[in-house]
């Protein structure tokens, strides 16, 4: 039984702290939160919180892996003093779990990333092909809901543009939770669907696709300044999925960064001012990931690497047909599990693009 080398793992987890130093920076942030005007600023007031709350949740992790351990290694001690068929099978279903718990905290500590622990904006685009590609955004879309669903993430949807007969002809998402934006930066790029057509009276094969684009949610705007005669206003009545929050004014807004022409559009609320907010948020976002991926193109070309940057290369392939394989083309990772994926269970793919560094 080789369970001991996976539960030694965890006196190594924890990033970049210890389990002693995790409660010394807890401790020494609940102290600045406790000082007279920490209100004063409400966004570094709630930068603090936000990382105190990450920290407690990190520590609460770890704590409980290392008493886990003490707890397996005591189920271990009493097996060998007398086997029992029940405490094995004890044993095993608990390890796996631990393993699990071990794997999950390891990924987490990969995401050091300057906006890793931000909330995401997750942007959907179908691309040629009418009803069939808006079909496949609109099965994209159900996914990624499905997958923050499961993770506890929630999920709030900023623009909706419905398809003209079916599906969706474009969706940004506010995705809301702890590394959101860490785990969900791996599926930006274009995603190819290969299926019978089911608008297709023939019965014949189709491929679509649809690329998905996400930026970080900021919590530093001010860092990104857009000069009023660099943007393009307008505004449009609002409509949502099945005729949902449809707007008898034009209270929806689409900006447009004319150096760039990078293109926001929010109307999720019913005050075009909100939604104007929304849409600037969301340009300063994409404003910012563009000059990050402008540094590391530069760098690339100074260390002379051919990676490729930019998201419009296909990232991975969901084959209905002839055969069930959904293959991420960068990591290899794959399932024949299609409709596992199409639910949502997608961190799979997460997990290994990752591990292998794609990040960086």
């Amino acid at each position: 039984m080789h369970w001991k080398n996976h539960a030694n793992k965890s006196h190594n987890l924890g990033g970049h702290f210890d389990l002693e130093e995790l409660e010394a920076r807890i401790q020494e942030i609940d102290e600045v939160m406790s000082e007279p005007g920490f209100w004063d600023n409400q966004e570094t007031a709630q930068s603090k919180i936000n990382e105190s709350n990450s920290l407690k949740a990190q520590y609460e992790v770890f704590h409980q892996i290392d008493e886990t351990q003490e707890e397996l290694e005591t189920m271990y001690e009493m097996l060998k003093e007398e086997p029992d068929e029940e405490l094995l099978a004890d044993l095993e279903t608990e390890l796996k779990a631990y393993q699990k718990t071990i794997a999950d905290y390891e990924l987490s500590q990969l995401l050091d990333g300057t906006y890793d622990r931000n909330n995401v904006l997750l942007e959907l685009h179908p691309g040629a092909g009418g009803t069939e590609s808006q079909d496949w955004c609109d099965m994209l879309l159900r996914m990624y809901t499905r997958w923050a669903e499961k993770h506890k993430f929630s999920v709030q949807t900023l623009d909706y543009q419905a398809g003209d007969e079916a599906g969706v002809k474009s969706v940004t998402l506010l995705i809301k939770g702890e590394n959101a934006y860490g785990y969900m930066k791996s599926e930006k790029g274009i995603h190819r669907l290969v299926r019978i057509s089911p608008f297709d009276s023939a019965g014949r094969r189709h491929t679509s696709f649809v690329s998905c684009d996400v930026m970080p949610e900021l919590t530093d705007e001010a860092a990104i300044e857009i000069r009023p005669e660099d943007l393009r206003v307008d505004t449009y009545r609002a409509s949502g999925a099945g005729g949902q929050h449809i707007n008898k004014t034009d209270s929806a807004v689409r900006l447009t960064h004319i150096p760039t022409g990078l293109v926001t559009a929010s109307q999720s609320e019913r005050s075009q001012l909100k939604n104007r907010d929304h849409a600037m948020s969301m340009l300063k976002a994409k404003i910012a990931q563009k000059q990050e991926e402008e540094k590391a193109q530069q760098l690339a070309e100074i260390r002379g690497e051919q990676k490729e940057i930019g998201w419009g290369s296909q990232i991975r392939s969901y084959v209905f047909h002839p055969y069930s394989m959904v293959k991420d083309h960068r990591t290899n990772a794959e399932t024949g599990n299609v409709q596992a994926v199409m639910d949502g269970d997608i961190d799979l793919f997460i997990d290994a693009y990752l591990r292998l560094g794609f990040a960086n």
